[in-house]
């Protein structure tokens, strides 16, 4: 009996291996199943030569349209940030240098102040010759008085002073080509570093949302869910805005939202949105 049992315990471990069941070892047996698992969670399907569907992109509703009545309101381009804005306050004229310095400087005293009182306070620092060594040169009182009465003057006066020495130490005078370099200096903030790099640099880095696209974009509904701050505004937006309509979008709704889509009692009887905006229905 015990040489009968032995003879089928050596004819069961035989045709195990041949059958690949029990005669691999458990640990194979058991990395084998993981890497067959991991495989088919990719889902991807690209060895069968099977595709997996696209989710479609989420977008709000109308929003070309929107955005098309938009551009028809903002033709005649005559909003003060079309005459006074940033764009308009540096000297195309200075050496690249200066003029990139002039443009950071202009954004950084745009900062909760009206595009007129910012367009006033540049031309005032341009008399006195902005560049970096001539403010660096000049003294907190006498650059307290040129740029008042921008917003929070008191605070910009020691931004624009410690953000000037940085540029004079660290970058030769120039200003940071990137929105992360731009974001560390002082009084510096994203919407401004996507404006720099726009006006300054020529690149498209990002949206640059301020009070008014943040306040805009939440109205059309072009969030998925309302957002309450500017940063997630911008991102929100560049999940679904394609990427060529980033640079025009800053200009057309600042614009829009100076003259007619405003903080307090917009006026939707002047918008050609005013069927399709969903903030317009509610008044």
């Amino acid at each position: 009996p015990l040489a009968s049992g032995l003879k089928i315990s050596l004819l069961s471990l035989a045709a195990s291996q041949v059958h690949g069941t029990a005669g691999i070892p458990r640990r194979s047996r058991r990395r084998k199943s993981v890497a067959i698992a991991y495989e088919s969670g990719q889902g991807d399907g690209a060895e069968q030569g099977i595709s997996e569907p696209q989710r479609p992109r989420w977008e709000p509703k109308d929003w070309r349209q929107q955005l098309e009545r938009i551009r028809e309101m903002r033709r005649s381009r005559d909003a003060p940030v079309d005459e006074m804005g940033v764009e308009k306050c540096y000297d195309s004229s200075a050496p690249p240098q200066v003029m990139r310095y002039q443009v950071l400087l202009s954004l950084m005293l745009s900062s909760q102040t009206k595009d007129q009182v910012t367009s006033a306070a540049m031309l005032r620092l341009r008399q006195h010759g902005l560049t970096v060594d001539s403010i660096l040169q000049m003294d907190d009182v006498t650059l307290g008085q040129i740029i008042y009465p921008v917003g929070f003057w008191r605070n910009k006066v020691k931004y624009i002073k410690q953000t000037t020495a940085i540029l004079k130490q660290k970058y030769g005078g120039d200003i940071p080509r990137t929105v992360e370099e731009l974001v560390q200096l002082p009084g510096v903030g994203p919407k401004m570093a996507h404006l720099a790099m726009n006006i300054a640099w020529d690149s498209v880095s990002g949206i640059a949302v301020d009070t008014h696209v943040h306040r805009i974009t939440n109205r059309l509904k072009w969030v998925k869910k309302e957002t309450k701050y500017p940063e997630e505004t911008r991102v929100a937006l560049e999940d679904w805005l394609p990427r060529d309509l980033w640079r025009e979008i800053n200009w057309l709704l600042v614009g829009f939202g100076q003259q007619t889509c405003l903080p307090v009692n917009p006026r939707c009887n002047e918008c050609l949105n005013q069927d399709i905006c969903p903030a317009a229905k509610r008044r």
